[in-house]
């Protein structure tokens, strides 16, 4: 295969969540010695932005979402080594958690692999995350943005007990606090005190990149 017959491939069957021949065409690739860049950024990440972009419209739906993100994680499975190798930078770094009393992820994880395919570097705290827990893992991982996310709704106080935690320990102004989840809503955000609500992962991406532009942009 050629290496633009490559690209098309991968991009196409990411569309349409092939997992199988992603994974395939993404060995194809390393494989021939076509750039792990190349296949990110040419192929993989057009391909998952156009998901986004048909979800936005309501082309598309989560299922069509899930299975896509599914197959593009597999070909960065492959490739991250490589990347790190090749020392592609990342667009930022996003921390991200369900909160302390709820153990919902498929929305988060969701999310976390748009970002991943986006190009972000993502920290993954898991569920039931604790307000100590983000304060440790800001102050280790030094992120862009602080995700949280709440399934529940007697779970969404915590957002704010979150942000108390992480204003008590002086690193508010370091962080973009980006919430989400079934019952969040905008309003409910705004009154917690986030810089920002997604209500879908494609949304969380486009969110998530302007905030990263943005913040180096007002450096």
């Amino acid at each position: 295969m050629t290496p633009d017959e490559i690209l098309k491939g991968l991009y196409d069957e990411t569309m349409v969540g092939n997992k199988p021949a992603v994974l395939e065409l993404t060995q194809t690739g390393i494989d021939s010695g076509l750039p792990p860049e190349r296949m990110l950024f040419e192929a993989l990440i057009p391909s998952l932005e156009e998901v986004g972009a048909r979800f936005e419209r309501g082309d598309w739906f989560v299922p069509e979402m899930l299975i896509a993100g599914k197959a593009m994680a597999g070909a960065l499975d492959l490739l991250r080594p490589l990347l790190a190798l090749t020392g592609v930078e990342s667009v930022g770094t996003f921390l991200m958690g369900t909160v302390k009393g709820d153990v919902h992820d498929i929305g988060k994880n969701l999310v976390n692999i748009m970002l991943e395919g986006a190009g972000f570097t993502v920290i993954d705290l898991g569920v039931q995350v604790p307000p100590e827990k983000f304060v440790a893992a800001i102050e280790e991982h030094q992120p862009d943005i602080v995700g949280m996310s709440a399934f529940l709704t007697t779970t969404m106080p915590m957002f704010k007990a979150n942000i108390n935690a992480i204003e008590k320990a002086g690193l508010r102004d370091k962080v973009v606090i980006m919430v989400g989840g079934a019952p969040v809503t905008q309003e409910y955000a705004d009154v917690c005190g986030a810089d920002g609500y997604a209500a879908d992962a494609a949304t969380a991406v486009r969110r998530a990149k302007e905030f990263v532009t943005a913040r180096r942009a007002a450096r």
